[in-house]
């Protein structure tokens, strides 16, 4: 243990040393990310909630030939604005984005509607812009109120029900809590604290073999009479320390930062309390030796600092990739999907932040798969350690 720690302290105190690898690993990842995402997250619910006060507005062409449509948007809170554009011209000038959405009543309007057939409405609407998408949506369905309203009237003139066309009456009830819904604003939250955590040991992960190799200090420590698995030991040690003193700032800058944001407007609580934050730097902990095993593999694989980066620039992927799956697939936790490394403690994550417990056989999984994964490279790692070619 002396040797192990020995080159343990000698690469946690050269890696203080570097000042702009300090800087990326220690604050621009664990204090900027979280900020930045904190920021956006506050930015888009204000923009949202802001969004949802203000007038809906809706170009009409030919209003005239709907009046009593015309008063029902706008006693739904639509700010109506008549506009000579119709057909063709209405098409151009929401794909020109001088409107966001245009209504065009059709001329048999009125005489569809004394009739008894579908009146005809034309909508344009661009699917492509996001920013207009959801006021669309909300036009729609005024539309579809205002046409279910004239179908009810239609039949109570015939001296018909209109309860006879509500075949089934659902009534949903929402069981879910306000933490749990705040999953659906956070659903990134795993997936940024391991980026964060990676980054925090990766430089000094290079920088100890493939760095070393490049300076030619590799082969005199090398030549020390020291196994080189507890050289490695050592070297893999303090990437660990970094990596945990980056998940715990990141961690804590997500728990203070999270608790500023109002998603109660939302029916929205952010479950991440003190109790909540240590909790979930206990889920991670098992992933730090498996990603800095990785890392060092990875580094000692390789010949160059540059060559080093280029590899785990790539390799840092893998251990995202299922967290992306199980987003596209919407995958719920279990117990063969929680001996999957990252995509198990990302179950964690979100069961804590949704205040639901997991079985203990889960948690127990998790942890174990981890941790043999990661012993595993541990090993493959030393078995790189003792090549010559190592110093090639």
């Amino acid at each position: 243990m002396a040797a192990i720690l020995t080159v343990f302290a000698k690469e946690f105190r050269e890696n203080l040393r570097e000042r702009r690898t300090l800087i990326t690993a220690l604050i621009l990842g664990p204090l900027l990310g979280p900020a930045l995402f904190a920021a956006l997250l506050a930015l888009q619910i204000e923009r949202s909630a802001h969004a949802a006060e203000q007038p809906l507005p809706l170009a009409v062409a030919h209003a005239e030939r709907a009046p009593n449509l015309i008063g029902f948007l706008r006693s739904a809170g639509v700010t109506v604005s008549e506009v000579p554009e119709a057909g063709a011209a209405a098409r151009a000038a929401v794909a020109q984005h001088r409107y966001a959405r245009v209504l065009d009543v059709g001329s048999e309007f009125a005489h569809a509607l004394a009739a008894g057939r579908p009146a005809p409405l034309e909508l344009y609407t661009d699917a492509a812009d996001a920013a207009t998408a959801a006021d669309s949506e909300r036009v729609r369905a005024l539309l579809n109120r205002y046409s279910a309203q004239l179908a009810h009237l239609r039949l109570l003139a015939r001296g018909v029900d209109p309860l006879l066309l509500d075949a089934v009456a659902v009534h949903e009830l929402d069981v879910s809590t306000p933490a749990a819904r705040s999953v659906l604003v956070l659903g990134t939250l795993s997936y940024l604290l391991l980026i964060t955590m990676l980054m925090g040991g990766m430089y000094l992960a290079i920088d100890a073999t493939a760095g070393e190799r490049e300076r030619g200090s590799l082969e005199s420590l090398l030549t020390v009479p020291v196994p080189r698995a507890q050289l490695m030991l050592g070297k893999l040690l303090a990437t660990c320390a970094y990596m945990l003193i980056t998940l715990t700032l990141a961690v804590t800058a997500f728990a203070l930062l999270l608790r500023l944001i109002d998603l109660e407007r939302f029916g929205m609580s952010v479950n991440f309390g003190p109790l909540v934050a240590a909790e979930l730097l206990l889920c991670c902990l098992p992933l730090v030796p498996l990603g800095a095993a990785l890392m060092t593999l990875v580094a000692a694989y390789t010949r160059s600092y540059r060559e080093a980066q280029s590899y785990l620039g790539v390799v840092l992927l893998v251990p995202t990739l299922p967290l992306v799956f199980a987003g596209v697939e919407g995958l719920r936790p279990t117990l063969p999907l929680m001996a999957v490394p990252s995509l198990s403690q990302h179950f964690l994550i979100t069961s804590l932040l949704r205040d639901e417990p997991l079985p203990g056989a889960y948690l127990a999984l998790s942890v174990a798969a981890t941790l043999a994964l990661g012993a595993l490279l541990v090993v493959l790692a030393a078995r790189l350690y003792r090549r010559e070619a190592l110093l090639g």
